[in-house]
């Protein structure tokens, strides 16, 4: 069930309803009530799985209560419960995402050893939001092991926090403690009022629609043609399609985001910020801090920082082996294929001259004269979208070989090629322009410290903001029916 499909709508408005009206004054009731919309969501997509959902939970509720009973009375089994529940929810992950990837590369490795091995991989259903429910798991006992938090002691709002169906599909990956003190309380809806979270919700759910439906799914064909047509395609053409992705990608991935935000908001539920205008980064790690924020923070607390410390003794020889395992890991995070690995570590090669120059840990922000920045910054800016153009161009390909055919055509083109498929002249100009225009309203409303842009709105008068909003309903009317599935959904 799509966040931007009418299934959902109906469903979010039966939930919306019942969730302010009969229980309004109820938090427990209105976290049951969650958490059984969040399961019938989960169960829509893929019912066969969700025993194993709903096992994983209790199993870590109970999991967190033993690791509190014994922090301070025995350390030691505290940590041995706290890293068999790590390495519980990492086996998880491994069997359903990246078993059949390890056999078929052991298979390999040994075939190339001249020994003689049957393939025998498994028809392993991978649940959807594995990726992302697994990691909610692990971060919460670790949490309550550092002392962080208290153990949740109220299993619907645990389950509930696991399962939030907003966020269950492709994240935000929220923390336990803010997400599951907002459980403790009613929420409750007062209109009118222009500032109201629920308001707000629907402001940035809008602004998600317009990103996904009229923007990223206007790019995507150009963008697959290029790829599923690369040797009947123009150099021009495929240079166009590398660096179109980037914005593609944004555009459906941040959708994405702000209407689980917005989704988020309308039931009173403040969740983790995703993006923060990755397009204006001065660097590879001004990048990164921008991008899958609550991805890159979780992966920067669990696994760089543990690194870094263990490897302090080395220097920046410590620090640059940190990053690559912790860049590897990202890459390996969104799936079960060579081409993340290498996507992993050349983001995490990128890091090298920033850790040497002194400049990665370095938030200096971009120096502006009024809204303009400088030349200098400009350039920074082109040169860090380029540099993560190309590092898309890795994500984005199928496998090594597809990898291998683009890159080979983008750069000598292909003296077979008997017609053209693609040109640089099916370039979706007009989208690109409303891109543009999208993004100088991201940079300003950085400038105002809006957290998305449509909040700009909040400053103009009635009949404006409203135009502007039935505006954005229009285009996502006439663009609805040829909507894509979310990237992100495939993670």
């Amino acid at each position: 069930m799509e966040i931007n499909s009418t299934h959902f709508l109906l469903f979010f408005i039966v939930v919306f309803l019942i969730y302010y009206l009969p229980l309004k004054n109820h938090a427990k009731g209105q976290n049951l009530w969650l958490l059984l919309c969040s399961y019938y969501a989960f169960g829509v997509v893929e019912w066969r799985m969700l025993p194993l959902l709903i096992g994983v939970t209790g199993f870590y509720f109970f999991l967190g209560i033993a690791i509190a009973r014994n922090n301070g009375k025995d350390e030691r089994k505290a940590s041995l419960l706290t890293t068999f529940g790590t390495l519980t929810g990492v086996g998880v992950l491994v069997y359903f995402k990246y078993l059949n990837f390890l056999i078929d590369a052991f298979t390999e490795m040994f075939l190339s050893l001249g020994l003689q091995v049957g393939s025998h991989t498994l028809g392993i259903i991978m649940p959807v939001g594995i990726s992302f429910f697994t990691f909610k798991l692990i971060s919460y006992i670790i949490e309550v092991h550092r002392g962080h938090m208290p153990p949740c002691q109220d299993m619907v709002a645990f389950a509930t926090y696991v399962a939030f169906f907003p966020t269950l599909l492709s994240g935000p990956i929220d923390r336990p403690k803010p997400f599951l003190q907002q459980l403790s309380h009613n929420r409750t809806f007062t209109y009118p009022s222009e500032h109201n979270q629920v308001v707000d919700g629907i402001r940035q759910t809008l602004w998600g629609l317009f990103k996904k439906v009229v923007i990223a799914d206007s790019l995507v064909t150009f963008v697959d043609l290029g790829w599923n047509k690369t040797g009947e395609s123009t150099q021009w053409a495929l240079a166009l399609v590398a660096l179109t992705y980037p914005i593609q990608l944004y555009m459906d991935f941040s959708g994405y985001s702000d209407m689980a935000i917005g989704v988020s908001k309308m039931l009173g539920i403040q969740v983790a910020k995703n993006f923060n205008y990755p397009f204006f980064a001065q660097n590879m790690a001004d990048y990164w801090r921008r991008w899958h924020i609550s991805l890159t923070s979780w992966l920067t607390d669990y696994v760089f920082m543990p690194l870094n410390i263990m490897f302090r003794d080395w220097g920046n020889m410590g620090m640059i082996l940190a990053c690559i395992i912790n860049m590897v890991v990202v890459g390996v995070w969104h799936g079960a294929n060579w081409t993340f690995v290498l996507f992993g570590l050349y983001h995490g090669l990128l890091f090298i001259p920033l850790i040497l120059n002194g400049s990665f840990t370095s938030k200096k922000k971009v120096k502006t004269e009024g809204y303009l920045p400088s030349i200098r910054h400009v350039g920074k800016m082109l040169m860090t979208y380029l540099l993560v153009a190309i590092g898309l161009v890795i994500f984005r390909a199928d496998n090594i070989i597809s990898l291998g055919h683009f890159v080979s055509t983008l750069l000598m083109g292909n003296p077979y090629m008997e017609y053209e498929s693609l040109e640089v002249s099916q370039f979706p100009k007009t989208t690109f322009f409303l891109a543009v225009l999208l993004l100088i309203a991201e940079w300003i409303a950085m400038h105002k410290k809006k957290e998305f842009a449509l909040q700009l709105s909040e400053e103009w008068k009635a009949w404006g903001r409203y135009s502007v909003y039935m505006l954005l309903v229009l285009l996502y009317l006439l663009k609805v029916g040829g909507s894509h599935e979310f990237i992100y959904a495939q993670f």
